[in-house]
């Protein structure tokens, strides 16, 4: 099992997501967002080279080693109209090589913003998820999709669809995303998603992990998020089925509670992200730690 985090969540900087990840003791990152030193902050597979390779540099001097790359490759900001394909295509070739360079075995991905019509089968979304995850695959990296406010993510039988429309994509399961995301298998209105009912779909083609948790706020409609295991996202019962049915691989954390990536109001420094990444990851081993003494 490999603990690890969201880079972006630890911090804004290089040097604030690596300083969080040392006080864990952690040696693995999911890297996303990053600011290095002379450059503005971007995702790891876009920021320019000379960054990429001071952060790479920095991060092997450190002892850190990327495990897999959060990248925003046909993410929930992206709709199945707007870029051309192209656009996608050219973010994997730029991507494909810095995994490589990094030794990273995982790459994130999702499945276009959905549409609002739900009865037209995604004949295009399932093409090019395919084409992306053969490109991936080629390249001797393994693309994992997360449920989230994409096509894969509107349910899980959505989820189980576009697994079996992409031979060799995997999933990487987020506890919390169901707890903000609509079952959109039916008609309107459309009931909040079930965590636990998510997981038992796809839990034999989970590769990878992310934990946080969250209760639905009905006065904000929106979320409010918690510490592991405080919320609604079953994170506990997550990660005991996942530790008795033999999972040993990543499990990245994402708080969300000081900084949310998607929400241009959130804004903290690195000081206050740095804290609630090292808190939440502290938090995060007690739990494990409770479930695997309480496992035997």
């Amino acid at each position: 099992m490999i603990l690890t985090g969201i880079s972006d969540e630890a911090g804004n900087t290089l040097d604030a997501q690596i300083s969080a990840l040392k006080t864990l003791g952690w040696t693995h990152v999911e890297m996303r967002g990053v600011q290095v030193e002379g450059y503005a902050k971007g995702n790891f597979h876009e920021i320019p080279e000379p960054a990429f390779d001071l952060a790479l540099e920095k991060l092997q001097a450190a002892g850190i080693q990327v495990y897999c790359f959060g990248s925003t490759i046909m993410n929930w900001a992206k709709r199945i109209q707007d870029p051309p394909f192209e656009v996608t295509l050219d973010e994997v070739k730029r991507c494909i090589p810095r995994m490589q360079k990094a030794g990273a075995r995982f790459v994130r991905i999702m499945s276009f913003k959905p549409g609002d019509d739900e009865g037209e089968t995604p004949t295009e979304v399932f093409r090019r998820v395919r084409e992306v995850t053969r490109r991936f695959l080629d390249a001797g990296i393994q693309p994992v999709h997360e449920n989230c406010m994409n096509y894969g993510g509107m349910s899980s039988r959505h989820a189980l669809q576009l697994l079996e429309e992409v031979p060799g994509l995997r999933w990487v399961f987020d506890t919390a995303n169901p707890i903000f995301n609509t079952d959109r298998t039916g008609s309107k209105p459309w009931p909040r998603q079930d965590p636990w009912e998510f997981w038992t779909q796809v839990r034999d083609v989970t590769s990878h992990i992310h934990i946080k948790d969250a209760r639905w706020n009905p006065s904000k409609n929106d979320a409010d998020y918690h510490w592991p295991g405080d919320g609604d996202g079953r994170v506990k019962d997550i990660l005991r089925d996942a530790f008795a049915r033999g999972y040993d691989a990543g499990i990245s954390i994402e708080p969300h509670m000081v900084v949310v990536f998607h929400d241009a109001q959130s804004k903290s420094d690195d000081s206050a992200i740095q804290r609630n990444f090292i808190e939440y990851g502290q938090r995060l081993e007690m739990l494990i730690a409770d479930i695997r003494h309480s496992s035997h």
